[in-house]
């Protein structure tokens, strides 16, 4: 709650003063002892911090309905703790869970085109049937099409603000927070009453790539906020995935600079998984002898079976599959994914899906 004061500098100054209580108590002399505190940052927190009521902020906080969660607690995700200047405090509505571990930042433009909120959906779909949990900054375009996307697949979905809890930006979006803090968490650093501006935005980037495994690139020119996440996540040893686009558009500059310098390029939720291969449990399919007309004794809920029957006579491209059974398209990609996880299709070039070759055999 000091102005001035970050965590770099608090961490110095625990280190050298031996524990946060210390820089409460301690005068201008020993500030300036710390690496980096100068005689500036000292008056600061020496004009600050006798005025400054926690107890109160914690008050206020519970009162809104979230709570304060610092690194001294299990609370607090163990991966954000690894990066160099990591919160010193979390304001969240919501709860973190341990399966938050395996998350996924997704980031993009807020201007987006129909083409990336479509990718920024389907994806986070596809990526919350899965188990990932998705994390964005709840911003407009990309953000918003991301959290949603994952809510539809029921899935976990985490986002970090650019202010403080009651001071939700955009507006519009506070229905959709709630959701977020019913189905995973929404997050600040920010304390109550901070809103948000230039100087914040950039600054929470490095939290929503540093609570994930990796961040995707939907759409960005080749400056903006988005761009600063992945080089966020970049620093913090982050896998970076992007998503190509048209040549003629801008959205496509910032995806394609970072497929040229590295990136994963993604057209595909398979892309995605490939690098997390150790993550994905291997398949319960025993391959028990089988009367040769006999259908496999897969376990498949009512969705699955549908797909199966469908698929039994030839294979389908994925458009006509959805037409012939009736399911939405994001709806049947999340169910085909399963399906190929349990080695019961397989997908082709061309968006083309069939039955595996065991299975085709038994046709």
């Amino acid at each position: 709650m000091i102005e001035g004061l970050g965590p770099v500098s608090v961490r110095r100054l625990i280190d050298c003063l031996g524990s946060p209580k210390a820089i409460l108590e301690a005068d201008r002399e020993a500030l300036m002892k710390a690496r980096g505190v100068g005689e500036k940052l000292a008056l600061k927190i020496l004009s600050q911090r006798d005025a400054i009521d926690a107890a109160e902020e914690i008050d206020k906080a519970a009162d809104f309905g979230a709570r304060i969660v610092t690194m001294v607690d299990d609370e607090y995700p163990a991966a954000l703790k690894a990066i160099h200047d990591p919160p010193l405090a979390l304001y969240i509505r919501g709860r973190f869970l341990p399966e938050d571990s395996k998350a996924l930042g997704i980031v993009g433009s807020r201007s987006t085109s129909h083409y990336g909120l479509s990718a920024a959906d389907r994806l986070a779909y596809q990526l919350g049937q899965t188990g990932f949990t998705v994390v964005s900054g709840l911003a407009r375009g990309t953000d918003t099409a991301a959290h949603v996307g994952a809510l539809k697949s029921t899935g976990r979905t985490i986002a970090v603000l650019g202010g403080a809890l009651d001071c939700l930006y955009p507006p519009e979006n506070a229905e959709l927070a709630d959701r977020i803090a019913k189905q995973g968490a929404v997050v600040s650093e920010y304390p109550l009453g901070r809103q948000a501006d230039r100087m914040t935005f950039p600054y929470r980037n490095r939290i929503i790539s540093g609570l994930s495994m990796g961040v995707l690139l939907i759409e960005s020119d080749l400056k903006g906020g988005s761009m600063h996440t992945t080089e966020a996540a970049m620093e913090q040893g982050r896998t970076v995935f992007a998503l190509p686009g048209r040549i003629d558009t801008p959205g496509a500059r910032g995806p394609h600079m970072l497929i040229k310098n590295g990136a994963k390029l993604v057209e595909s939720l398979d892309d995605i998984l490939e690098e997390y291969e150790f993550l994905i449990p291997p398949s319960e399919l025993a391959a028990p002898e089988r009367a040769p007309a006999a259908r496999p004794e897969v376990p498949l809920d009512d969705r699955e079976s549908r797909i199966v029957d469908a698929l039994w006579q030839e294979p389908l491209d994925v458009d006509s599959l959805a037409r012939l059974i009736g399911f939405k398209s994001h709806e049947l990609s999340g169910v085909l994914l399963g399906l190929e996880m349990k080695r019961v299709i397989r997908t082709l070039p061309g968006r083309m899906v069939e039955l595996s070759d065991d299975l085709r055999q038994m046709r």
